[in-house]
């Protein structure tokens, strides 16, 4: 297990945000909130490397890297306005287009996070609610927590943009997720693997922790309270496993 708490340091920058004053769990949540994509379900390798082929194909050449830096955390019809202003040679049926593409490829393709179904159980045997809080849709979300198999886990509790007034980083959907489960922000954990994500969950005045199984660590600088790579180390770092 890596475990990391930090904040700015070393040249770092955190664009305009002020770096995050760490807390340490002294007790176990009282909700934990995932983001979906890259925490719940691995979609992030199969919608990245199709944005990369449609993005090429529109006359905007980028290295994965790059795509990456340009959509992790956002939102497809983000992405569109900022690649169209990159010089791809996109329509403003864009984002509808792609959409349909990226829903059958995670249609056919997509599976569990390796261990968050342990997570889960942990957080049953416990009694203590999840939910899930993403920039995604409703309709994405039923394309892949159902063909992994947990839809039904997640019911009625997964909150999307489509729900709120504005996406991450702002604060809206984890705050949504709070208040239709009755639990108070301050007793919230957020499980994020963007930056972009953790500033909403910081923003929310939530405990945020970083997953690193496939973002580095230093996207995280001065946002998250605790980093971890391995969603096998969860349930200890949420003291699950002290009572």
């Amino acid at each position: 297990m890596q475990l990391f708490q930090f904040a700015v340091q070393g040249g770092v920058e955190v664009k305009s945000w002020t770096p995050h004053t760490m807390r340490n769990l002294t007790s176990p949540p009282k909700l934990v909130i995932f983001d979906c994509d890259g925490v719940v379900v691995d979609s992030e390798p199969l919608t990245l490397n199709l944005l990369c082929e449609d993005l090429a194909s529109h006359g905007l050449s980028l290295s994965l890297p790059e795509v990456i830096d340009l959509a992790v955390g956002g939102t497809i019809g983000g992405i569109g306005v900022q690649a169209k202003a990159m010089g791809a040679a996109i329509l403003d049926d864009w984002a509808d287009q792609f959409y349909e593409k990226m829903f059958a490829v995670l249609g056919q393709s997509v599976e569990l996070i390796p261990g968050i179904e342990a997570v889960l159980d942990a957080l049953d045997h416990q009694g203590i609610p999840f939910a899930i809080g993403s920039n995604g849709s409703h309709r994405k979300m039923g394309i892949t927590l159902g063909r992994c198999g947990v839809a039904e886990r997640f019911a009625g509790r997964a909150f999307s943009p489509e729900d709120v007034a504005n996406p991450k980083p702002a604060p809206d959907v984890y705050l949504l997720a709070a208040s239709k489960i009755e639990i108070a922000p301050g007793d919230c954990v957020v499980i994020e693997d963007s930056a972009t994500g953790a500033r909403a969950g910081v923003a929310a005045g939530m405990v945020v922790m970083g997953f690193t199984h496939d973002t580095p660590a230093a996207k995280f600088a001065g946002i998250t309270d605790m980093l971890f790579d391995d969603m096998a180390d969860l349930p200890a770092l949420l003291g699950l496993n002290a009572q």
